[in-house]
């Protein structure tokens, strides 16, 4: 039998992760992984993100694929890998100038928590069919992906309302450093890219590539939630979110209209074989 992977075809995992949009909610992850102070440090004293950020883009899109798409064996060697580059990274605290490890638990499940809830946020607000009961089953299954990166799938929020309460938690703790100022202006005008994702390229191109990009990004933005926007100085208006909505909606209408041969990369085409090939298996008994 055909190994399906972490998820499957049943899963609502792979149903969100096939929308191309979710592109919009990788950078909405990494505005509000920026307003950790430690987070950002860890990756502003590690990462070479400036010099070459389309290549980090494409090598955390290629991680996430694998996580979600490929085989078990795939996935797993992954996460060993990943967890054996945090596990020789260190970095200081702005405040304190404590030197701490990046695989801190309380660093891995933020960076955790702000992925997946920007996946299925931006897959909700941009007009995927998805109901309370597959948000909060999306936000279940995606704690085998937290568990590759060497988390306890137990500690990390596992439904709608378990975010929520973890982001209440969590707030006393955050604020915009200057490290943090810093990604937000290179996530908003970043360099010209080279080598993209196609459908970041095909959104890019909708009116020009830096005015489409500032698009995107405003979207991005926009789509944070209200308490984390004010932090970066903006406002939590109902507006805002209403506006924000359209705005990834129309990105979503946009790239359907691209074939998806160029949206679907090998990972995800080596999934749908397996589970085609599984589909036409008879069961044994």
């Amino acid at each position: 039998m055909d190994d399906l992977g972490l998820f499957g075809p049943d899963s609502v995992t792979w149903r969100v992760h096939a929308e191309p949009i979710l592109f919009v909610g990788g950078l909405r992850s990494l505005y509000l992984q920026a307003l950790h102070p430690r987070a950002m440090a860890g990756v502003a004293q590690n990462s070479r993100y400036k010099e070459d950020p389309w290549g980090r883009l494409m090598r955390t899109s290629i991680y996430v694929a694998t996580a979600v798409y490929g085989t078990t064996a795939e996935a797993e060697a992954a996460g060993r890998r990943l967890r054996a580059i945090h596990a020789r990274m260190r970095a200081r605290d702005p405040f304190t100038g404590e030197e701490f490890r990046i695989d801190e638990p309380e660093l891995l499940r933020w960076v955790h928590v702000t992925e997946v809830d920007s996946f299925i946020t931006t897959a909700r607000r941009s007009g995927v069919p998805l109901s309370p009961a597959d948000v909060d089953a999306y936000l279940d299954e995606q704690r085998r992906v937290a568990a590759l990166v060497g988390l306890d799938p137990a500690s990390v929020p596992g439904s709608a309302a378990e975010v929520e309460g973890y982001y209440r938690e969590m707030r006393p703790r955050l604020r915009l450093t200057r490290d943090g100022a810093e990604a937000l202006v290179f996530l908003t005008a970043p360099p010209t890219p080279g080598t993209l994702n196609p459908a970041v390229r095909a959104a890019l191109e909708l009116g020009g590539p830096r005015l489409a990009y500032l698009g995107v990004a405003s979207t991005a933005l926009g789509l944070l939630p209200s308490w984390a926007r004010r932090l970066y100085g903006g406002l939590g208006l109902p507006t805002s979110d209403l506006a924000a909505t359209l705005s990834v909606r129309a990105i979503r209408a946009a790239l359907a209209a691209v074939p998806r041969r160029y949206v679907e990369g090998p990972i995800y085409q080596g999934a749908m074989a397996r589970a085609a090939r599984a589909a036409a298996t008879p069961a044994t008994a």
